[in-house]
């Protein structure tokens, strides 16, 4: 589909020179020749004088305050000692050796900025540890399941809580749980939602967009077709602005409004577009940051070390029940493991080992259901009208995992009853 084009004076403030009368009222300690030499500037006294610099005592900025009541915390303590020892004088013999101590101790004392209060040493003892609370610990990851480590030199993988971040992606799913909404949808069908998401995927590719913006705006789409009745002439309006608004949240690079108008056929005009944009965000509360299914299969095919080949068949199957009516009421996270799961049995390459169930959080159990939906709507025959998905994964580059057998319901059955 073809796409549109995207879219000495110098200054400076003088200084005003200053007069004989300033120079004269600057003290008598300052000598000035009556006759400067012929071309010399005038001395200023809005600069430090060079012949007065051994006199203009300069101090550090911050050191001033800290030194200032250092000295005098210091002078103030051997006033009260010289005090007490006029006092012990007249005392007693034990008085006079207190006193003294006390004299040599502040005569010991170190002076200038190293010097410190007794008081300040007192007050310089190291506090009580405190417990971290319960719900503030880190969970600790045991060696065989820890897959960050390898990656403690790029800070872009986040090493240090990538677990952590998963985890609280996985809690924030129950916020955007979906329903099956066709129902608050008169004008609309399954069918209708299906030809929508096919079309967003020849966006996707045409503009070469992320996979993260394609899955990112399906979600937003049903959640605004879950809140707000819709036309069925205004449908594609709803998915061209929630690609957009998906390329502003994850591209580096995002397409213009002028391109999502062009790939409608000027069916639509700008202001439509951006009202819905408005309309969009508002019925997510402006939340765009919807857990998607793609996040978490790219992480859990980490932690098998999953082959290319592997990861992309998953992401086929994942990619395909984007269309499936059926499958929007499941979360993200447990459709991801559903698809991967499918990929290594098809590539015969085990079941959900417990390095996928401790990051994921799922056991082979949680996942039959998920997995039997996937598996039925792979099996049905593919729509000819809808074949913008299995022609994209027929690629060389996605290894052709279109055209792979699908893996027998024996077998699949075997490792789900494991």
């Amino acid at each position: 589909m073809p796409l549109t084009t995207r879219r000495k004076v110098t200054t400076g403030s003088r200084i005003p020179k200053l007069n004989s009368t300033e120079n004269k009222e600057e003290g008598p300690q300052v000598k000035r020749s009556s006759s400067p030499p012929k071309g010399a500037p005038k001395k200023r006294t809005a600069f430090i004088d060079i012949t007065n610099a051994h006199k203009v005592q300069i101090s550090l900025p911050g050191r001033k305050k800290e030194a200032s009541k250092k000295t005098s915390s210091t002078v103030k303590k051997q006033s009260n000692v010289k005090k007490s020892l006029s006092v012990s004088s007249e005392g007693t013999t034990a008085d006079k050796e207190r006193s003294d101590d006390e004299h040599k101790l502040c005569e010991e004392e170190p002076q200038g900025d190293g010097a410190a209060p007794v008081e300040e040493l007192v007050a310089a003892a190291p506090p009580a540890v405190c417990e971290v609370p319960a719900h503030l610990k880190r969970q600790e990851i045991p060696a065989e399941f820890d897959i960050d480590s390898e990656n403690s030199e790029d800070s872009y993988m986040c090493p240090e809580y990538a677990k952590d971040i998963f985890d609280y992606l996985k809690q924030r799913e129950e916020k955007f749980v979906l329903s099956n909404y066709m129902c608050k949808q008169p004008t609309l069908n399954p069918e209708m939602r299906a030809i929508l998401i096919d079309w967003l995927v020849e966006v996707q590719e045409n503009f070469e967009l992320y996979h993260e913006t394609l899955y990112l705006a399906v979600k937003m789409t049903d959640h605004f077709l879950s809140h707000t009745p819709v036309h069925r002439e205004m449908l594609q309006l709803v998915g061209s602005t929630a690609m957009l608004i998906a390329s502003k949240f994850e591209e580096r690079s995002p397409p213009c409004l002028d391109d999502f108008l062009y790939i409608c056929d000027d069916a639509y005009k700008r202001e439509e577009l951006i009202s819905m944009e408005a309309s969009i965000l508002q019925a997510l509360s402006f939340d765009i940051n919807i857990p998607i299914p793609y996040r978490f299969l790219r992480r859990y095919a980490k932690c098998v070390n999953a082959g290319m080949d592997t990861l992309t068949l998953a992401r086929f199957f994942c990619e395909m029940s984007l269309m499936d009516m059926n499958l929007v009421a499941e979360r993200g996270s447990l459709l991801a493991s559903s698809c991967l799961l499918m990929a290594l049995v098809t590539k015969s390459l085990g079941g959900w080992s417990p390095i996928l169930q401790f990051h994921s959080g799922y056991q082979t159990s949680d996942l039959v259901p998920v997995v039997r939906k996937v598996y039925e709507m792979m099996e049905a025959p593919p729509d000819d009208k809808l074949r913008a998905i299995r022609n994209k994964y027929s690629h060389k580059v996605f290894f052709e995992v279109a055209s792979l057998p699908l893996v027998s319901v024996d077998v699949l059955d075997r490792v789900l009853l494991q």
